[in-house]
């Protein structure tokens, strides 16, 4: 374990997890063994990391989170107030079902909003935006935008989270960053 992060004296840190430099674990929080927190993330108040978690590097964790086993989120993906994850599509108290847990990967620079929940079994393709209060029931493509519930695309975004409109050659410029996105084949990239 590294002793280059900063935890408050009320956070709880099981010995046998990995955490890396500058990552800040605030009030209230549990990191349990078994799990890998990369550099220079941010735990919120309330936050449970279970077992053989991990996260990438500049992970940010909003308040009142609980990042189950299962869950693995790659470089720079947000993780709003309240959010949830699962890794059980059928649970019951009587049945012991930790064998079956469920992976679910949320890729480079997604961001999921407060109070979304996010099924078992799923994909957070790379830069996507998951709305306020979305339930995820089905993967999500990289720069898609979805909201509702159940989840459904409602348009793309760029790396900065801006929305991006297309033109007749399936070109769009984000306003902030000034890179350019290609949509083909219902599918984005970036292309500059």
């Amino acid at each position: 374990m590294s002793n280059k992060y900063f935890a408050h004296e009320t956070a709880v840190i099981d010995p046998g997890c990995t955490i890396g430099d500058e990552t800040k674990i605030w009030h209230f929080s549990h990191i349990m063994s078994g799990c890998s927190i990369g550099f220079r993330c941010n735990i919120g108040q309330n936050v449970v990391v279970s077992d053989s978690v991990t996260l990438g590097n500049n992970v940010k964790i909003q308040n009142n989170v609980s990042v189950y086993t299962g869950v693995i989120c790659e470089d720079d993906v947000f993780l709003g107030p309240s959010m949830v994850f699962t890794n059980i599509l059928n649970p019951r108290s009587a049945v012991v079902r930790k064998s079956e847990y469920i992976e679910t990967l949320v890729k480079k620079g997604a961001s999921i909003g407060a109070n979304a929940t996010i099924l078992c079994g799923n994909e957070i393709g790379r830069y996507a935006l998951i709305g306020a209060g979305t339930v995820v029931t089905k993967p999500v493509k990289d720069y898609a935008l979805v909201v509702g519930n159940p989840s459904r695309q409602i348009g793309w975004v760029s790396e900065y989270g801006h929305r991006l409109n297309f033109n007749g050659e399936g070109n769009a410029e984000c306003p902030e960053s000034k890179q350019i996105y290609k949509l083909k084949d219902d599918m984005v990239m970036r292309i500059s």
